[in-house]
């Protein structure tokens, strides 16, 4: 082996963050910024809109959370039965 042999080491890795890093980033970034323009722009009509939000929510949740008014196919004690 001659002195300016450097086979046996190894190259470094490089340091830095890589290409799908930085365009991950950048994408928060814009996305972090465009979420807050249109909360700025739109906040009256979001807010205007959040007084209404129980009214529909009673409903809905009336309907999926509840599930109606007896109507269940559950075994129940005027169920009759074939053996």
């Amino acid at each position: 082996m001659t002195v300016q042999d450097h086979s046996g080491i190894r190259a470094r890795p490089q340091a830095g963050m890589s290409a799908r890093a930085k365009t991950g980033l950048v994408l928060l970034g814009f996305l972090v910024v465009a979420g807050a323009l249109l909360f700025t722009e739109h906040q009256a009509h979001v807010l205007g809109l959040l007084v209404w939000l129980p009214l529909i929510a009673c409903p809905l949740m009336h309907i999926f959370m509840h599930g109606g008014h007896g109507h269940h196919r559950g075994a129940g004690p005027n169920d009759q039965r074939s053996a």
